[in-house]
């Protein structure tokens, strides 16, 4: 089969075109023939080597629609044909302190979806049986791909503040447009802090509800309950921070960031407070499926073949999307 992988540590933020053999699953697994797959900013964060011991040939890819074709020993509640979609987090121990205490999110020894397992970027694709969902019918191939991380995350970054009225929402790009449906849903207005002057994101988020828009570095037209932020910025944080009103928080929900400049304690005292997100639990998953299947979200979606992997990562990287990317594999053979 063809996939597109990280070859070598020397060609930092490209991938190889490389053809293997289609994986077998084994027990416990579901073989599935991948028909999209999101591109994901975690997705630039291996392939440019931000994260540690990226692996010698994986293949990327952690938004992953497509159909059961085979199933391993042990598998008993899916089929052959099921649809299904593949999340970031791939497997779990089961037995350290946080996975007794219902954090599986926080495993000691998780393994990760294109990242430490081998991901969506090909047309093949093995999962652990535990970790996939059932996708709700309502949603395309495409349209379904964005909700396995950005609308994964983005559900778990809003459960932590979805009392919040007024919600200010950091990068408006494949996770935003989407939990900015979900909490507008629920009653929240929406502020939408995008790059300055990026007109097409600002009015993307518009169209989906957003009560206001401006630029990263803007003050809001009042002071917001919960802030989320979504772009890799570390200067965001104190941003947030003077934006959210007494008692705020800001969540910071990617996997990666760069570093968070020193910043006065008075914009933190007054009990605002600063939260990660790590991750996803599969109750998450469950949970947002479930959601998701009521609140119809609209996706917005560039499709890009396979193929042209390295330019939809060039295009996310250099803020040129607008929405989410998401890679069809190409037909025919499997090889």
């Amino acid at each position: 089969m063809r996939t597109m992988q990280v070859q070598r540590l020397a060609r930092r933020g490209v991938l190889e075109s490389a053809t293997v053999p289609v994986p077998q699953p084994g027990s416990g697994e579901v073989l599935i023939r991948v028909s999209a797959c999101g591109v994901c900013r975690t997705d630039l964060h291996v392939v440019d080597h931000d994260l540690p011991d990226v692996p010698e040939g994986i293949v990327p890819g952690h938004e992953i629609v497509g159909r059961i074709e085979t199933v391993g020993d042990g598998v008993g509640e899916l089929s052959p044909g099921d649809r299904v979609g593949v999340p970031w987090l791939g497997w779990t121990c089961g037995v350290c302190r946080y996975c007794a205490e219902g954090m599986e999110n926080l495993c000691d020894r998780p393994r990760f979806t294109g990242y430490t397992i081998h991901g969506g970027y090909g047309q093949f694709c093995v999962a652990d049986a535990r970790y996939v969902f059932v996708l709700p019918e309502r949603y395309s191939d495409l349209e379904a791909a964005p909700l396995l991380c950005a609308g994964l995350i983005g559900y778990r970054s809003w459960a932590m503040v979805r009392e919040a009225k007024t919600l200010g929402l950091y990068g408006f790009g494949a996770a935003a447009h989407i939990i900015a449906q979900v909490a507008a849903a629920e009653g929240a207005e929406i502020h939408a802090f995008t790059r300055a002057g990026d007109a097409a994101a600002q009015q993307l988020a518009r169209d989906l509800g957003a009560v206001w828009t401006g630029g990263s570095e803007d003050a809001p037209p009042g002071p917001l309950d919960a802030a989320i932020i979504f772009a890799p910025v570390g200067s965001l944080v104190p941003a947030a921070l003077r934006a959210v009103r007494k008692g705020g928080t800001v969540i910071c929900a990617g996997i990666h960031m760069s570093e968070i400049p020193a910043f006065p304690y008075s914009i933190l005292w007054e009990e605002r407070t600063i939260r990660s997100v790590a991750n996803l639990t599969r109750k998450d998953g469950e949970d947002f499926m479930v959601l998701a299947d009521r609140v119809p979200i609209r996706t917005s979606v560039t499709a890009y073949p396979m193929s042209d992997a390295n330019r939809a990562l060039a295009d996310l990287r250099d803020g040129r999307l607008t929405g989410a990317a998401v890679l069809t594999p190409a037909a025919g053979s499997p090889g």
